[in-house]
């Protein structure tokens, strides 16, 4: 079998450890962090990892542990074609970072 431990998306949030500051979802350009009602919900799917969530977050619930952020989410996206080899859109930079 193959081992396919560099595919894992690496985002965890703790909701024991979050306080309601509810920065995790202004600060992420790709909309993993939703507010609903009283709780953050998280779509691990969207994360590219880029980490803003985990340097800003003032309580540490949330982690990001793989570090490869853009680079990942292009090499994952490009392998399933959803797009090139870039990040780039018309609109800029769909990842939030400077590529």
């Amino acid at each position: 079998m193959k081992n396919d431990t560099n595919l894992v998306n690496t985002l965890k949030y703790n909701p024991d450890m979050c306080k309601g500051c509810r920065i995790c979802i202004t600060v992420c350009p790709h909309g993993v962090f939703e507010e609903q009602g009283r709780v953050v919900m998280i779509n691990k799917e969207a994360c590219m990892e880029c980490g803003a969530c985990q340097r800003n977050c003032p309580h540490g619930a949330v982690t990001v542990e793989s570090g490869v952020g853009c680079a990942y989410a292009m090499m994952r996206d490009a392998i399933s074609q959803k797009i090139g080899f870039s990040c780039q859109k018309s609109s800029g930079p769909s990842c939030g970072c400077n590529c």
